[in-house]
């Protein structure tokens, strides 16, 4: 009768939706239904929506709680303590009568938003029962009144809810393991299966300008999530209209699905342009102007890019007048200022009020989420770029499958000094923290070595992104006390050196989170977490995403690591055939990314990298192509022989080595010579030979060429 009258008064007061519930009849009858813990109304919820009488295995000292102890009157309540194993074994005999309990293997509420520490003693339970598991996700009670993240959330009296039952699972074990390491597997799997419980139920099913909308909803359009150097703060309500703004003046001079060259600066006005350019189906093509005018020229040729748009004054203050000019020639500049001044007042008011009713008309935009969303480039075997294609759902995606690993809220301040046009600095620097209501300070360069530590102390940044040559540049210039606000350091795109990881650990206290990723993963695939660490290695794979490791021939214990997962890209554009799309495909099917990189993985799912497969080295971060490299020397110097290897370097990851037999060589001659070519793709060292070391087929034999190189240079 308790249900009959609450069912529809919470419905109506919460807006409840229920999905799922087939799953719950799949399950049988001996289940342990395990689900996320957010607020105090949880065990009511559960309670009132499922059906038939189940029973709730209640942590002792939420059993005690004042909002707890009326509603436990409604439902078979047992009472345990996770930590004692004679309250466990109990749990067990009862669940083996065939009974349908409901668990919180948190433990306990959480306190940050996301999932708090698994314990392993439901695991146990669930194994030693031979039960069902049955996961359930209940979103939107943590921001009602009930949750315990007050402080970190906008809490409301009415926000909807929802609980959303997935398919019923089981732990499967292997029959060797017995005591303690049963137990912890057991734990591990559960937490597993918590944390793919928290990305299949997330939205990532959309595209990223209705994620904002949505992230407008939960933390209010007068939300601050962006700033710069300029230090005029945008909130959300800000953002959307300006975004609406350049969209409608864009809308006028392009057509849908076409591809906009942007060639600007870490600032608030380039996330609007990015977002105004998605708006109504254009796709924007960030352009790396760090590689020089052919280089972007070669990009725009591979995404059949005829507009690029830019800043008279970004030009001016990177000093890339000749580069602009040179581009110019191929493309159609189109600078903001002049853009601006064609927007009235008018324009104005029409982005105004269309910000206010976005809820009506956006819905109506033909934009599904696997549609194109940004294209990246990366360098191709043969030199020219390649255009990495992501879909808004691809980004979405790897942003639910961090948050499903790594906390963090809308109190946190996100410093990006990472350029837009880097995968890292796009997806995790820039998205992410505007979709999830963290602030976001942006810096156009991440070469000031000693101006980031002082953004960081003056705006309380609480989270950093970086390459491990930004960061150890940042450590031995920064003051002890710079980071004082810092609760995560993630470092990716190239390895982390160990002196790195120490100088942060001893100066400043903090635990760098190294991770790995690419482009083509959007970008990031593992990383390492403050609940799951383990030092030498990047972490465990992100949720839903699966692997295969193809052997090597003289490779032990490790393997070519292949990848598949709601985070693949959409595929490749390529240069010899510009604007067709090619899809990832592998030996192990479409779909599947090869990623070139030799790594083990061990039993807990740790990722060790050994080494790469294919001929790129990271330099300061960036993905450098050595066979475009050598290419450049050969017409520079078309009489020599040349091969480049690349060595590691503690200040830039790698360097660039160039074998040669010209007697003359170096790098003053090279770099005037190579027009249009960035020095970053250039080698900084080179060893004089009599000759190339090459194969019996008349290749270079790079592993002698590389073993060369080490010892001349030694």
């Amino acid at each position: 009768m308790l249900k009959t009258i609450l069912r529809p008064l919470l419905s109506f007061l919460f807006k409840i939706e229920v999905t799922g519930l087939e799953h719950y009849q799949e399950a049988g009858k001996r289940v342990l239904i395990i689900s996320n813990h957010v607020s105090f109304l949880d065990p009511l919820l559960l309670g009132v929506f499922l059906p038939d009488d189940i029973t709730f295995a209640i942590n002792t000292h939420i059993s005690r709680s004042p909002w707890i102890k009326p509603f436990l009157r409604l439902s078979n309540v047992f009472v345990l303590d996770p930590t004692q194993p004679l309250s466990l074994k109990s749990l067990i005999h009862h669940l083996k009568t065939d009974q349908k309990t409901v668990i919180f293997p948190e433990g306990r509420i959480t306190v940050t938003g996301s999932l708090m520490k698994v314990y392993d003693g439901p695991g146990m339970v669930a194994d030693k029962a031979d039960a069902t598991i049955l996961p359930i996700r209940i979103s939107g009670a943590e921001y009602t009144y009930f949750s315990r993240i007050g402080k970190i959330v906008r809490q409301r009296l009415f926000p909807k809810i929802t609980i959303t039952i997935l398919p019923p699972t089981h732990i499967d074990i292997p029959d060797e393991f017995r005591g303690k390491k049963r137990r912890e597997y057991s734990g591990r799997v559960l937490s597993d299966i918590m944390t793919n419980l928290a990305f299949s139920t997330g939205h990532y099913q959309q595209t990223l300008f209705s994620k904002l909308l949505e992230a407008r909803t939960i933390h209010g359009g007068k939300h601050i999530i962006a700033d710069d150097l300029e230090r005029t703060p945008l909130n959300y309500n800000t953002l959307i209209t300006r975004s609406i703004a350049i969209g409608n003046a864009l809308k006028k001079i392009s057509n849908r699905n076409d591809n906009l060259g942007v060639l600007l600066p870490n600032s608030t006005k380039t996330l609007c342009v990015i977002l105004g350019v998605q708006l109504y189906g254009r796709v924007p093509a960030m352009l790396n102007y760090s590689i020089g005018s052919v280089g972007m020229i070669s990009a725009c040729e591979t995404a059949q890019v005829k507009t690029v748009l830019t800043s008279k004054r970004f030009i001016e203050l990177a000093k890339l007048q000749a580069e602009a000019e040179h581009l110019g020639q191929h493309v159609q500049l189109i600078y903001l200022e002049d853009l601006a001044e064609k927007i009235n007042w008018f324009d104005k008011i029409r982005a105004l009020y269309q910000c206010k009713t976005t809820d009506y008309w956006y819905k109506k935009q033909p934009i599904e989420p696997q549609h194109s969303a940004v294209i990246l480039f990366t360098s191709g075997t043969e030199g020219a770029p390649k255009g990495v294609v992501l879909s808004h759902q691809n980004l979405l995606a790897n942003h639910e499958q961090v948050a499903a690993r790594i906390n963090f809220n809308a109190q946190d301040v996100v410093l990006n000094f990472l350029p837009m046009f880097h995968s890292f600095g796009f997806t995790v620097g820039t998205l992410l923290p505007v979709m999830h209501g963290m602030t976001t300070f942006f810096y156009p360069s991440p070469l000031h070595y000693s101006i980031i530590p002082e953004i960081a102390y003056e705006h309380n940044a609480t989270i950093m992104f970086g390459t491990n040559t930004f960061l150890a540049a940042y450590g031995k210039k920064a003051h002890p006390y710079d980071f004082f606000k810092i609760r995560y350091v993630v470092a990716g795109a190239e390895r982390l050196q160990e002196n790195t990881r120490q100088l942060w650990f001893e100066k400043f206290g903090i635990r760098i989170l190294e991770g790995y990723g690419a482009t083509e993963t959007s970008p990031v695939a593992a990383v390492n977490t403050p609940m799951e660490y383990k030092t030498g290695t990047v972490g465990r794979l992100m949720p839903s995403m699966k692997y295969q490791l193809e052997a090597v021939p003289g490779i032990e214990n490790a393997g070519n690591l292949h990848l598949a997962g709601p985070n693949i890209m959409l595929g490749y554009l390529l240069h010899d055939n510009p604007g067709k799309l090619v899809p990832p495909e592998s030996i192990y099917g479409k779909g599947w990314y090869d990623t070139g990189d030799i790594v083990n993985i061990d039993e807990q799912g740790f990722i060790s990298i050994r080494g790469r497969s294919k001929r790129f080295a990271k330099v300061s971060g960036e993905m450098i192509s050595l066979a475009s490299s050598e290419q450049v020397v050969n017409d520079v110097w078309p009489n020599f022989q040349h091969a480049i290897v690349s060595l590691p370097d503690e200040r830039k990851g790698e360097v660039l080595i160039l074998v040669t037999t010209y007697k003359d060589a170096n790098a003053n001659e090279l770099i005037g010579k190579a027009k249009g070519i960035s020095p970053i793709n250039l080698p900084r060292k080179f060893v004089i030979v009599e000759k190339v070391p090459v194969l019996g087929t008349g290749k270079v034999n790079y592993v002698e060429v590389t073993e060369l190189a080490k010892t001349m240079l030694e």
